[in-house]
């Protein structure tokens, strides 16, 4: 009997049990796991990576020309515990005939639910009030003092009405939000229709939206999206939310705009760099002054939040490379991006 080949797996961070679990069951498997909570540096990866058939990574690795270098011939699959993958050289990995596995939709739910918490934080000034209670501020009941922005009867723009931009409109419309609008790629009327929202362009979304949330790709089209002609276009009263990338937005032009009260205020999930350095300047404002024509003043926060990953998802991507191994082992096959949606796998041509 011909002794069973090995299959080297390197996972590049302490992952939760679930996912260890599913790479354990696969028994034909060695796996190496860089057995920490922090980023692996690319001195080890490259040494990790090394001889590998199967690679499992998170967002924060970047898998380049370099790393896969690194790999050699014997790298089939690489899985990353994420849904964008902007931080893998897809073209490369095309060219090398490696299969990619991804989790879109696992944290579809989590990300709008975030996307809403942060939007509501922001317009209605949380943080700047939980601090006045903690630093002696609250004296007394005021009719104006930290009035913020409602919902109801308002204009919520989305750019990227994809999964996540849709759960999150949905999650908004019971707040009597009076119009949707929406930009991207190209109109989606059937997914646009249970909202009825409008396909514009993007200056026309920032320009008539009360409310804007940032939900698409990170994408050469996408970088630097929202820029200084962006925030000129938007309303003082408007708060801007991203929960998408952080190269999507030019933060210099972002804080100039929450700065000098060109818009009201902005709430972050993600930025650039991660985490925030404590001396950024966007993490400088708090109370920058006083809007003339509003009540009150007006609260810039900008809140940094990182989402938490699931045991679950880790455990989907980690089953990734199981599914991709058995695709790997036929020949003949044209790459693969194999795509886990919470409890079943599809597979579609890259």
């Amino acid at each position: 009997m011909r002794p069973v080949l090995l299959m080297k797996v390197f996972v590049t961070r302490r992952i939760p049990p679930e996912g260890r679990a599913a790479l354990a069951r696969a028994a034909d498997c060695e796996v190496e796991q860089w057995d920490s909570d922090e980023p692996i540096p690319v001195k080890e990866l490259e040494r990790g990576v090394a001889g590998a058939h199967g690679l499992l990574c998170l967002l924060s690795d970047l898998v380049d020309k370099r790393i896969l270098d690194a790999a050699g011939a014997n790298l089939k699959v690489i899985s990353t515990l994420s849904v964008g993958v902007d931080h893998l050289a897809l073209d490369e990995i095309k060219k090398r005939g490696i299969r990619v596995g991804y989790t879109p939709d696992v944290l579809t739910d989590t990300t709008a639910e975030l996307a809403v918490s942060l939007l509501l934080t922001t317009c209605r000034r949380l943080p700047e009030a939980i601090e006045e209670v903690k630093n002696g501020g609250w004296t007394s009941w005021k009719p104006l003092w930290l009035c913020g922005y409602g919902l109801t009867q308002s204009t919520v723009g989305i750019v990227g009405l994809g999964r996540i931009g849709q759960a999150i409109a949905r999650r908004l419309k019971p707040f009597g939000v009076q119009r949707f609008l929406y930009t991207g790629r190209q109109p989606r009327p059937e997914e646009a229709a249970e909202f009825q929202a409008e396909f514009v362009s993007t200056p026309e979304l920032a320009a008539q939206s009360d409310f804007i949330v940032v939900a698409c790709s990170l994408t050469p089209a996408t970088k630097g999206l929202c820029n200084k002609d962006f925030f000129q276009k938007m309303k003082e009263t408007a708060v801007f939310v991203n929960i998408s990338r952080g190269d999507v937005v030019n933060q210099d032009d972002l804080y100039q705009a929450l700065a000098s009260g060109q818009i009201a205020a902005a709430g972050l999930d993600v930025t650039t760099p991660e985490p925030l350095p404590t001396n950024h300047p966007l993490l400088t404002l708090k109370n920058c002054g006083k809007n003339s024509q509003g009540p009150g003043l007006l609260q810039k926060t900008v809140l940094g939040l990182r989402r938490g990953r699931s045991g679950h998802e880790a455990a989907v991507a980690a089953a990734h490379w199981a599914v991709a191994m058995s695709y790997c082992r036929q020949e003949g096959k044209d790459p693969i991006i194999f795509v886990m949606k919470k409890d079943h796998a599809a597979a579609s041509n890259a």
